[in-house]
């Protein structure tokens, strides 16, 4: 792969997570559909850092759901580093979910990390007080953080949150001191409300805020489209890691640039196409390995506009692209695309799903009472299995 150079940049040290050491300081966003063990082995083969499955529902945990029971699977290569992130609202099945995977009775590994969702803004969750409308219920939101804690023992809990549900409701700070004195071993802050999705533009600003009122580590989350993005907010903020989400997708190589840019290298990877194409062959195996190959084109078929984005590629090549059912006719298909230099004017252009914002879904008197330490009625069921 051939290589960019920009400004060389000091080095950033390792997060410090418990016992667990992340070096670099990178983590891999919960994407749904996205972050299942092929894109976290593909991912990991670029660089370092930790890397996190999909968002796990603790209600569908706890009663053994065969799906999510498969999404909790660790790969042979995540031994030592499984990370975990759980949804839950219900402090008691929140802790059941936890001491299941700590005494390695669901997943088969135990969890070197697990993270608490309460950053979810998607619309079926807020109506029913889950995800980024959890932490305005502030009683609750700590009594779910101590559950997890004290059932994970040595495994360090982090949190993932939003600034708020809304401007003006924000949630961040108190989030960010409750967890803490919950025995989180470190808060992420997305840098948008809810009402946002993923709108406009993330505010760092608020990252830099968090990191000045508490004492554990804060990582920050949002527009990290390129290496330099996250050494940007890491100078703007202060915060001692980053978390990766949509700057990833169609471009797992992005983790390799992260490792240099935190070990202080000015180094940056611009893919030929013909590597491009090696790598989306691989993405589609690893798949194909886990679930079989026709279904395991069919899930690739969605990474596909990403990692071709900014290449010269023909529409009757990208439909069937699109269409591809078995791992020789996506071979014999990238083949036939003409090698060519990456398309640098796609750099630090946003990825991924990208929504207009709108106000925020909630159950009927919600913001009436923070200190209501009450779970929020069938909010894990509307998530069950995973």
């Amino acid at each position: 792969m051939t290589s960019g150079t920009l400004e060389r940049a000091t080095a950033l040290p390792p997060l410090q997570l418990g016992k667990l050491t992340v070096d670099p300081a990178v983590v891999l966003a919960p994407m749904a559909g996205i972050t299942n063990p092929a894109f976290r082995t593909l991912c990991r083969e670029f660089g370092a850092g930790l890397y996190v499955c999909e968002m796990i529902t603790t209600r569908a945990l706890v009663e053994r759901n065969e799906k999510t029971l498969r999404m909790v699977r660790a790969t042979t290569d995540e031994a030592d580093a499984f990370s975990v992130q759980l949804y839950g609202v219900d402090p008691a099945t929140v802790a059941r979910a936890v001491e299941l995977l700590v005494d390695e009775q669901v997943a088969g590994t135990r969890p070197a990390h697990i993270d608490l969702n309460f950053g979810c803004p998607v619309p079926k969750v807020t109506r029913k007080g889950g995800g980024s409308a959890l932490p305005w219920r502030r009683v609750l939101f700590g009594n779910i953080v101590r559950a997890a804690v004290a059932a994970a023992g040595d495994v360090p809990v982090t949190v993932k949150t939003r600034i708020g549900i809304d401007p003006e409701h924000t949630t961040y700070l108190d989030a960010g001191r409750i967890a803490q004195d919950a025995g989180a071993a470190a808060i992420t802050l997305h840098g948008r409300t809810a009402d946002q999705l993923y709108s406009g533009t993330a505010d760092w600003s608020h990252i830099a805020r968090l990191v000045e009122t508490v004492d554990i580590p804060v990582l920050g989350n949002g527009d990290l489209w390129e290496a330099d993005d996250a050494l940007r907010m890491v100078a703007e903020t202060g915060c001692a890691g980053v978390v990766v989400g949509r700057g990833c997708l169609g471009r797992p190589w992005l983790f390799a640039d992260l490792a240099a840019a935190f070990a202080g290298s000015s180094e940056r990877t611009l893919p030929r196409f013909r590597l491009v194409a090696e790598v989306m062959h691989r993405h589609a195996t690893l798949l194909a390995a886990e679930h079989g190959e026709v279904h395991g084109c069919s899930d690739f078929r969605k990474h596909v506009a990403w990692y071709v984005k900014g290449f010269t590629v023909g529409s009757d090549t990208r439909r069937a692209l699109a269409l591809v059912s078995s791992l020789d006719e996506l071979a014999e298909l990238l083949a036939g695309i003409d090698d060519q230099p990456y398309p640098q004017a796609v750099l630090g252009e946003p990825r991924g799903r990208t929504t207009s914002a709108r106000p925020v879904s909630l159950p009927e008197g919600w913001l009436a009472d923070r200190d209501d330490p009450r779970p929020p009625a069938g909010a894990e069921l509307l998530v069950g299995g995973g």
